[in-house]
């Protein structure tokens, strides 16, 4: 039986290159890798369902599920993680100088609201700090004239104050300038980059909090998984597990690599100190901080989905299980696919 050819759109990150480079072949699959920024791929997903497996925003996935027929299937990959304090940037006119005083503000958030980084910092902020999600006022748009962007598939809840800006306003010039107080975004302002002093991070020493965050609660926040369009799932069963033995692979050879620059010192990349981070981090996340699976990752994704309903993106809470294909929560070894 021949193989099944599918398009596969992801960004280029070193955990998946594998599968880009043709080192790694899932089992019963020609797949043809097509590197695409995280926010184009879930747009031309969600709106023309342009590829057959994809990278895509958790707070998109679990939206899609509430649909009548939900249009992808999901395997426990998780292409993009990040700790979200350093993603709180507050303008130097708000009188912001605990994350409190957020309560009650003005908080811009790119291009719509629900954006993934921004229902972390929400949900963290309340859980850790006691800002209630619901007391700000959500500013959406585009964090500059670059990252403009139409797509808003699915709408605020009514229990939230949401306001859009206006043609030519951005989040960057109105955080510079107080028009708004706060920015919770993925993306970092180009003001804090030229530093200009008119904004900065809430939390300045953001790596030592989420260090001490990761410590009390053992989440390292889950930005995006992998989804299949689900007629081919249905057609293809086998695809799910198969496409999910292949990552795991993918990835191990990326921590290979990562183990080989360290026995080096990191001498061929050009930034110091990494064997320092390197160690650290190992230290404290152990030796696999991108666990692929439900069960290593349950209490994260928990959050999130706990985080996704009470923010107003989910009729219901939604369980983990619920997420994946169900095959994908066994784990096979060795694992061989079980075509007909």
């Amino acid at each position: 039986m021949p193989n099944l050819r599918l398009s596969f759109a992801c960004d280029d990150y070193l955990h998946t290159r594998a599968l880009r480079d043709g080192v790694v072949r899932p089992e019963g699959v020609d797949l043809t890798y097509l590197t695409v920024f995280p926010a184009q791929n879930f747009q031309r997903m969600l709106q023309f369902g342009e590829f057959d497996i994809a990278e895509m925003g958790m707070k998109f996935y679990v939206s899609s599920l509430g649909l009548a027929d939900p249009p992808f299937i999901a395997i426990p990959v998780f292409p993009s993680r990040s700790f979200r304090h350093a993603a709180v940037y507050v303008s130097a006119k708000s009188g912001i100088e605990s994350p409190g005083d957020l309560a009650g503000k003005r908080i811009g958030e790119p291009f719509a609201y629900g954006h993934d980084a921004a229902i972390w910092a929400r949900g963290i902020m309340q859980d850790e700090y006691g800002v209630p999600v619901d007391s700000p006022t959500y500013c959406v748009g585009p964090v500059d004239s670059s990252t403009f962007r139409e797509f808003a598939p699915f709408g605020p809840p009514s229990f939230m104050r949401v306001e859009t800006l206006g043609i030519g306003q951005t989040l960057d010039v109105l955080l510079e300038s107080g028009e708004i107080d706060a920015l919770y975004s993925a993306i970092v302002p180009p003001s804090i980059l030229r530093r200009t002093g008119k904004a900065q991070r809430l939390f300045p020493n953001f790596e030592a909090v989420e260090r001490d965050y990761y410590r009390r609660t053992r989440i390292f926040p889950i930005m995006h998984t992998l989804v299949i369009r689900r007629e081919i799932y249905r057609q293809n069963p086998w695809v799910a597990q198969s496409l999910y033995q292949a990552f795991k692979e993918a990835k191990k050879l990326a921590y290979d690599h990562y183990e080989t620059m360290a026995r080096s010192g990191f001498r061929t990349m050009m930034m110091p100190w990494l064997s320092g981070h390197y160690e650290e981090n190992q230290a404290l996340l152990g030796n696999d901080p991108w666990a692929y699976g439900l069960e290593p990752n349950r209490m994260t994704l928990d959050t999130f989905l706990r985080y996704h309903h009470e923010q107003g993106l989910s009729k219901r809470r939604v369980a983990p299980e619920e997420l994946f294909a169900p095959e994908t929560l066994v784990e096979y070894f060795p694992y061989r696919a079980a075509r007909n």
